[in-house]
């Protein structure tokens, strides 16, 4: 197939300075100049010209982080030119495509070549190169994270080589790389694996959190893909059932689609979020009538029409990962300590789970892992219940997800991760002048 190219026209003049500001609005970078290249020569010479300028680089994606991965005050790399589909290769089941493609016209793509990628988070409006570098992951008995998926990548490195990397083309490289967040060099291009387009029978219902963690591990084992929201301040839950189907096609109708996922889960949760920041005392009310407001419903429709949904509510976020084994213990103890306290908490709890793989910083690195993900409405205070949350995480042997908040630190961080030296030796190697360091990269992997 021939490569496809999608977004603005070609334009690689370097962009004026200005703020930089990502998806939350937390987190500001002003970098000395903006680079936009075309083409992977473009963007081998980018960071050329910034090593002879003394400059650090940074690529930054559609800016879904809640960590500052990509914030410089260097050379700030915006992929929005480095897009499209390269190849599609049957024989193989793979693509390969350009890092700055948006998930969401990617797996659009993919489905009109009758394809598509075995699994994948919530959300499609990141770019496939700040997915995948941050860990970002979906929920699977047996499929894992988006960089699990990858089977090869281009890496531009520090002095503007090429590097081509797959489990039997620099494998060491290819082993970090995949989750590399940035540290290593600067990702041009993706290969995942494909198959053939199936259909996901979804199914979501209520449940006391009583009953979900009763039957958690039943359910876990029983669905290829499941997950559930807690709402802190009750006893409410929400679960999701999707699991491969030969059909025929149900997709929800385009009224209840737009009730449930435009109107209910984001104008209507829009609005009670903006009260709840306002008035606290009124979180609990509101949390009531949130985990009350969808009601049962199933339908049957293509992958990413089932896994990826609608977030238009801005929120501050955190997420760990625990050994799966450990989540009912950890969950439980959340919940007692969001009971015991003043705090309100207006956004639900989310639970995924993903098997181990072999990527080196993967938070499901070398275990069989369990996700639960915390929230607060974007401008509501959060460091307390992120302290306590975090403390609780930590005490079960808790990897934070790279793109959202946490404050582990290297020393710690080496504790919980077996292969970390193994990625800090590959970085020195790569990057001994820490020419893609930031602040961020500093604390979590040490100078």
């Amino acid at each position: 197939m021939e490569t496809t190219h999608y977004g603005a026209p070609r334009d690689t003049a370097p962009r004026k300075p200005g703020a930089w500001h990502n998806w939350a609005g937390n987190v500001t970078a002003r970098p000395v100049r903006n680079a936009t290249p075309a083409s992977v020569d473009e963007l081998r010479a980018v960071v050329r010209q910034a090593a002879e300028d003394g400059l650090a680089v940074k690529a930054v994606g559609s800016g879904h982080s809640f960590a500052a991965v990509a914030a410089t005050d260097g050379v700030l790399i915006r992929p929005d030119l480095l897009t499209g589909i390269r190849a599609i290769d049957r024989q193989a089941g793979t693509v390969t495509v350009e890092a700055g493609t948006r998930l969401k016209t990617l797996n659009a793509a993919l489905a009109r070549e009758g394809l598509s990628l075995t699994n994948m988070g919530d959300i499609m409006e990141q770019t496939v190169s700040g997915a995948t570098s941050t860990g970002t992951h979906g929920t699977g008995r047996a499929s894992g994270a988006i960089a699990a998926q990858i089977r090869g990548l281009e890496l531009v490195t520090a002095d503007g080589s090429l590097l081509r990397c797959s489990e039997t083309e620099n494998p060491d490289v290819f082993a970090a790389a995949r989750i590399g967040l940035g540290a290593l060099g600067v990702v041009s291009a993706l290969t995942f694996a494909v198959e053939p387009l199936f259909l996901l029978a979804a199914r979501e219902e209520p449940m006391t959190f009583d009953e979900v963690t009763a039957a958690f591990d039943e359910l876990h084992a029983t669905n290829d893909h499941f997950e559930f929201y807690w709402f802190p301040h009750t006893d409410n839950c929400t679960i999701l059932r999707n699991n491969r189907t030969g059909g025929p096609p149900a997709p929800l109708g385009r009224i209840r689609e737009w009730f449930d996922d435009e109107f209910l889960s984001n104008g209507v949760f829009q609005a009670l979020s903006s009260l709840g920041r306002t008035v606290p005392a009124a979180v609990p009310t509101i949390a009531r009538l949130a985990s009350r407001g969808l009601s049962a419903r199933t339908y049957t429709d293509i992958p990413y029409k089932v896994f990826t949904s609608p977030r238009r509510v801005r929120m501050i976020e955190m997420e760990y990962a625990v050994p799966r084994e450990a989540l009912l213990d950890t969950l439980r103890e959340l919940k007692s300590m969001v009971e015991r306290s003043d705090l309100r908490v207006g956004f639900p709890v989310e639970v995924r789970t993903t098997p181990a793989d072999d990527i080196t910083l993967s938070t499901a690195s070398g275990r069989d892992s369990a996700y639960i993900a915390v929230h607060v409405y974007r401008g509501a205070p959060y460091q307390r219940y992120f302290t306590r949350a975090e403390r609780i995480f930590v005490a079960h042997e808790g990897r934070p997800h790279w793109g959202k908040l946490h404050t582990r630190d290297a020393g710690q961080l080496a504790d919980v991760y077996p292969r970390f030296g193994e990625f800090t030796a590959l970085r020195d190697r790569l990057d001994p002048d820490r020419r893609f360091s930031n602040p961020y990269l500093r604390r979590v992997l040490g100078d």
